[in-house]
């Protein structure tokens, strides 16, 4: 079925959606990579780098969710919700939702843990941030898995989220992807 899948998303919508892709991407490789190193000034440099990343993905998604919250996004087309069985547009508002929590649940889980472990967060090693919670080597000990498994949950809503989309555009060929597409249609 092939139907006109507009209007499509607003520029800025569409620029925080990749933004935020790319960078969710880029953490989970690098937590993944530093996870396994031995203790070394590499793997501290890159628990910094993926504390600073992680501070910037907390921004964003405090940006995009202040956009969506003023910036209705663009309705399914009718073509296209009336076709989709209730279970997966019930699917595509859980994926979303959960994303949503995720991008802030995420991080949040990580300061804490940061903080809990008692090693600050100085953003690009020149902004201290506040700690999240006291220093307690037994609350660190909870949220280090915790955040870890968070971070896992979100990398499934994202692939999960991936694979509607593609799905979309490759058998239903609907045309829906091209509302977060760059450029013109």
């Amino acid at each position: 079925m092939s139907t006109n899948a507009s209007p499509r998303y607003h520029p800025l919508s569409v620029a925080l959606h990749w933004l935020l892709a790319l960078a969710l991407v880029g953490m989970f490789v690098l937590g993944l990579y530093m996870e396994g190193l031995p203790f070394s000034p590499q793997k501290l440099q890159f628990y910094n780098w993926h504390k600073w990343a992680g501070i910037s993905v907390l921004t964003l998604s405090f940006v995009r969710l202040m956009w969506r919250l003023t910036h209705r996004p663009p309705a399914l087309p009718a073509a296209i919700e009336k076709g989709m069985p209730a279970w997966q547009r019930w699917a595509h508002h859980a994926t979303h939702g959960g994303l949503y929590a995720l991008f802030f649940a995420v991080p949040l889980l990580g300061w804490a843990f940061s903080s809990a472990a008692g090693f600050p967060i100085v953003v690009f090693g020149v902004l201290p941030l506040p700690d999240f919670v006291p220093v307690s080597p037994d609350l660190a000990d909870v949220l280090k898995p915790l955040h870890k498994y968070a971070a896992f949950a979100m990398a499934g809503l994202v692939l999960l989220h991936v694979a509607g989309a593609l799905k979309h555009h490759f058998i239903d060929r609907d045309g829906l992807l091209g509302r977060m597409a760059w450029g013109k249609r």
